[in-house]
């Protein structure tokens, strides 16, 4: 076999080849389609040695797209995605019988020729002039790779796959010129793996790894003769040989290749005969690609963690160089999800919502002083069925990754302006008058030195009657107090507030300025769960914020290489310090304790802290709040702003009115105990804030000090205020106050619902 060859230097073939010139170039790049007589192509130009030397040689080769694999931090598959299904492998991970079945079909003398098989292209001349038609062609293995890469490197742009696969004379004789470098500089082994690889084999799958997995559920290591038989007639025309959608034709094509594999001396005739009568044997798999495919409820932080590499510089300067990365693939991502706190959050919400229901909820857990996001979830499943309330839009972050516009956090704002206060210097015993209902204050500064005036006497109330002032800060945050926060930041002023917002990562979830209002102190503005939840976890590091993260390492395999990609890290600084941060933390703790939010109090003995909140109009409550170690996001209403939710059914219970401490506090207490189960329990570092007695009881007031008896509202406070002070002490984190140092016995009740913040 005297053009037997391992790669470097022309073979003889090759030679002859560049010798014959144009009459015998024609004839080898046309034998494929019907072109006029040589002699009117007008190649004169072209039809020297010399002439075809100064083609371009150099092929680009461009890596070959592959899946991609996510991972939660445990190192569990979520879901895989790809633009083209592909696993590229080596030519040892590859059976026998596939390589020999795909040489005996496609180029039977692979390894006798070179570039271009001259026997072939007389055989498949003098077929197609006996025809009068195009019956055969000749393309070698190597010529059919230069093509393929051509429409790799096109990818999904119609045009681009058009020109590389036009039918023309220069485009065969470029062909040609490419499969002469392939054959110099790879060798014949190397040719097959690389066509083997970049191969469509109809059925969403490129190349046959991903062929044998999709079609008979294995490796392609492990494909037996009739399978590979199978694989290697589908190539010709992956829509005609389709054994999925036309078994009968496939099965044809496939004993098509069995005796041609006999033929050629691969297998004998009795092996050929014995499998053509064999069944197809197929074992078909679903394509899984893509975060609808993802399992443990992970389709949204999939779909993520794309939004994520799409969108951070870290992985390239354009949108266009970062979505080439992500379409080439080969990537495996692992990712900060905790498998035990996505379970809980996704058990926890089909335990509260149904996913049909009129509203919806969204609920995230971040991981306090690293940034990292341990849980995403939401009752509307991660699909494409708008009548099964299916959603691709990701209710808890920001519109540009991928969610909403946003929702008004309510009072869950409120620790921000006292953060801004206490930081400012306002001593935590703080009271106001906090009327039931008032003007706002004017006029109050803003950023730039200016000021925000109330031009037409805009007014805002609390909750219900029954709340009126003085209160102090420790109270008037436990009650969710609207007239205590706006009088709060108008001694304060807007700026310091709108200030702190943004060193703990808070900002609107469309993208836009966080209004320079007053009503700010109230959650006016539209914020996305996980951004709640991480500026909640900032309260829980001691005043440390860090950039939530999603990706904790990404490995991408090029070729034959694999090497780890740099990816965004987390950066933290100080928002505010750590005393400001233990008495929120402190302030807080009341709240579940004795507050608006004691419906979301955990029940183990660990310390945790939170806040309600509820919008104006009822379009949204929220509950937010954090351990140590874990804090979490919950949201609940109508995605689209148009359903109040007043009398309106959840999880089969019908509300009257929904608040913060009713139905997202629940879901916030079952989340966080499942994920945290098992968890270090660590403590808070709470302060003690004296209790100041205003000048007015809330309980059986024997000082006459303008108290309001026995306070049995029926309001809408959030949840389960105890409305006395029992037994004349005031209860505190880590300390009692002394008997005697506060007069007065508080004998009260409520079974109230105060607001926990207007919108």
């Amino acid at each position: 076999m005297p053009n037997k060859r391992s790669g470097g230097g022309l073979s003889p073939t090759q030679q002859a080849a560049k010798f014959l010139g144009v009459s015998v170039l024609a004839g080898a790049v046309m034998a494929g389609i019907a072109l006029p007589a040589v002699g009117a192509l007008g190649l004169a130009a072209k039809g020297s040695v010399e002439g075809f030397d100064e083609l371009p040689a150099n092929l680009k080769q461009p890596p070959l797209s592959q899946r991609t694999t996510i991972l939660d931090s445990q190192g569990d598959q979520i879901a895989t995605v790809y633009s083209r299904d592909r696993t590229v492998v080596d030519l040892k991970e590859i059976s026998p019988y596939m390589q020999q079945a795909i040489i005996a079909i496609e180029d039977a003398r692979f390894y006798q020729h070179g570039a271009i098989d001259l026997k072939g292209v007389l055989r498949a001349l003098n077929r197609n002039a006996q025809s009068g038609g195009v019956t055969q062609g000749a393309s070698t293995l190597t010529q059919q790779l230069v093509k393929n890469v051509a429409v790799e490197e096109a990818g999904d742009d119609p045009t681009l796959v058009a020109q590389a696969t036009q039918q023309t004379l220069g485009r065969k004789i470029q062909e040609l010129r490419h499969a002469i470098q392939l054959e110099e500089e790879l060798g014949k082994k190397k040719i097959l793996e690389n066509y083997l690889n970049i191969t469509f084999f109809g059925q969403q799958s490129y190349g046959v790894e991903a062929a044998s997995r999709r079609y008979f559920s294995k490796s392609a290591k492990d494909l037996k003769l009739g399978e590979a038989a199978l694989l290697a007639g589908i190539v010709q025309s992956p829509s005609r040989y389709d054994p999925v959608n036309d078994p009968q034709e496939a099965t044809k094509r496939r004993n098509v290749v069995l005796q041609r594999m006999a033929d050629v001396g691969d297998i004998s005739q009795a092996e050929a005969d014995k499998t053509k009568k064999a069944p197809l044997g197929l074992d078909i798999s679903k394509p899984k690609n893509g975060c609808i495919t993802a399992v443990k409820n992970g389709g949204f932080f999939c779909a993520y963690v794309r939004e994520v590499f799409l969108n951070d510089p870290v992985f390239g300067k354009t949108k266009e160089d970062r979505a080439k990365i992500w379409n080439q693939g080969g990537l495996t991502i692992q990712t900060t999800m905790d498998p035990k706190a996505q379970k809980s959050v996704q058990a926890s919400i089909k335990d509260h919502v149904n996913q049909k229901d009129e509203v919806a909820t969204a609920a995230t857990i971040v991981e306090p002083g690293t940034g990292k996001i341990l849980a995403m979830g939401q009752s509307r499943p991660y699909g494409m069925d708008v009548k099964q309330n299916e959603t691709t839009i990701n209710l808890s972050v920001d519109e540009s990754m991928g969610g909403g516009a946003g929702y008004q956090p309510g009072s869950t704002f409120k620790p921000i302006v006292a953060a801004a206060a206490l930081e400012g210097g306002m001593p935590a015993t703080k009271s106001y008058s906090a009327p039931y209902e008032m003007e706002y204050p004017s006029p109050i500064s803003v950023c730039g030195g200016k000021n925000w005036v109330n031009t037409d006497g805009t007014k805002l109330t609390n909750e219900n009657e029954s709340e009126v002032g003085p209160y102090s800060m420790k109270r008037a945050t436990a009650l969710s107090v609207n007239t205590y926060f706006v009088q709060m930041i108008a001694d304060i002023g807007i700026c310091p507030v709108t200030e702190m917002a943004g060193k703990m990562g808070v900002e609107r979830a469309d993208g836009d300025k966080i209004g320079q209002n007053p009503s700010i102190a109230l959650g006016t503005q539209e914020m996305s769960p996980l951004t709640m939840a991480n500026a909640y976890a900032t309260f829980a590091a001691r005043g440390m914020y860090c950039t939530p993260i999603a990706i904790e390492s990404i490995t991408q395999r090029v070729g034959e290489q694999s090497k780890s990609l740099e990816v965004p890290k987390s950066t933290c600084s100080r928002a505010m310090s750590e005393n400001t941060a233990d008495t929120i933390n402190t302030l807080l703790s009341g709240v579940v304790e004795d507050g608006t939010g004691t419906q979301a109090g955990l029940q183990d003995g660990r310390d945790n802290a939170g806040k309600t909140g509820t919008t104006d109009f009822r379009y949204a409550a929220w509950f937010v709040g954090y351990t140590p170690n874990m804090a979490g996001a919950v949201w609940v209403g109508d995605p689209a702003h148009e359903r109040r939710m007043v009398n309106v059914t959840i999880g089969g219970r019908t509300y009257p009115k929904v608040f913060g401490g009713e139905v997202p506090g629940p879901i916030w207490r079952d989340m966080m105990s499942g994920a945290l189960e098992g968890e270090p329990a660590p403590d808070f570092n709470l302060v003690y804030i004296p209790e100041e007695r205003p000048d007015r009881g809330r309980g059986d007031d024997n000082d006459n000090d303008n108290g309001r008896g026995n306070d049995n509202r029926n309001g809408d406070d959030e949840g389960g205020l105890i409305g006395g002070i029992d037994g004349g002490t005031f209860p505190t984190p880590e300390f009692t106050i002394p008997e005697g140092f506060i007069q007065g016995q508080g004998n009260g009740g409520n079974n109230g619902n105060g607001n926990g913040g207007f919108g």
